[in-house]
């Protein structure tokens, strides 16, 4: 839609108040499964996220850094699902898949805020830094990793995902847009707004590439390094604890792949292809959100047996009179 807009000078502009967003398929058939397949993601991110910071929250023996971190990059894997996901599901079978101007900026904005504070939260969660030290340090653990440790990464990972997205927001946001107004994609996106801006944007889309490439690039080789240094430490410890400890670091660096892949393509390469685009942005949003329980959580031992006692609190609470 556009809005005609009278200058100083009498001349007419016109302003665009609305993006198209052109989703994913057009068949019939692909909108049901894609239906299906979000719908039931999503239903799952909700519950298992909602259920770990619960179980986290109510257990006493889960009050330790790891599972404080673990709450956090949950309630964050929530958030991050659903700036996109809820509005996916629901223009599946939409025919005007359109989203206001505001929305999209405020779209743009929390995917980035959510983004960056996960990516930072990544690297301090029991992902990385928690675990090499409770691995190589753990006589020294609970000095290093207190509480005020603890808040202090997620209070710095709050700030530099603010950081991460005002700084590219601020450059989006006061860009003229004149048409065409369709995006190729399921949300908004700093990269695929900045071109359809009536300027020149070059300077906009080089500070979108470096802010968002810094950021995923750094904390992924951060991962990385982390799970080597791990890797090297427990191998001079035991040679028996290093196929146990990779064993359990394969599954948690498939999901680091699965959620900086999307970032690489978006971000990073320079020639991205836009179908392509839009499915890897589906681990991101989707995929990813819902393993990041199964992965980190679900199979711990500690938090098997917090469940099982909480179930057991549940039930027992609906059986007294």
């Amino acid at each position: 839609m556009l809005m005609l807009v009278v200058s100083m000078d009498g001349t007419n502009d016109s302003v665009i108040t609305e993006f198209v967003l052109l989703g994913l398929s057009a068949s019939l058939e692909m909108k049901i499964l894609l239906f299906l397949f979000f719908f039931s993601f999503y239903v799952g991110i909700v519950l298992g996220n909602l259920f770990i910071v619960f179980t986290v929250v109510c257990d006493p023996h889960l009050h330790s850094p790891m599972y404080f971190l673990l709450a956090n990059l949950s309630l964050i894997d929530l958030g991050l699902s659903s700036t996109t996901a809820p509005r996916m599901i629901t223009d599946i079978f939409s025919e005007h898949k359109a989203i206001s101007f505001p929305g999209c900026m405020i779209q743009m904005f929390f995917v980035h805020v959510m983004g960056g504070t996960e990516m930072v939260l990544l690297v301090a969660s029991s992902m990385a830094y928690d675990r090499y030290t409770a691995i190589c340090k753990p006589l020294h653990y609970l000095t290093i990793m207190s509480r005020k440790t603890c808040i202090c990464f997620v209070v710095t990972a709050w700030v530099i995902g603010m950081i991460h997205a005002v700084s590219q927001f601020v450059c989006i946001v006061n860009l003229p847009f004149c048409g065409p107004n369709k995006i190729d994609s399921f949300y908004c996106d700093f990269p695929w707004v900045a071109v359809l801006a009536c300027t020149d944007s070059n300077w906009v889309e080089h500070v979108v590439t470096a802010n968002s490439g810094l950021i995923s690039m750094g904390t992924f080789f951060l991962l990385i390094m982390s799970y080597i240094f791990i890797l090297v430490t427990v191998r001079h410890h035991s040679s028996a604890g290093l196929s146990k400890a990779f064993s359990k670091l394969s599954a948690h660096i498939t999901v680091v792949f699965l959620f900086f892949t999307p970032c690489f393509f978006v971000y990073v390469w320079e020639f991205p292809t836009l179908s392509l685009d839009k499915f890897l942005a589906i681990l991101d949003f989707v995929v990813t959100p819902l393993l990041n329980p199964a992965i980190y959580t679900f199979r711990n031992k500690d938090m098997k047996v917090a469940m099982k006692r909480l179930s057991r609190k549940i039930m027992s609470s609906k059986e007294t009179p």
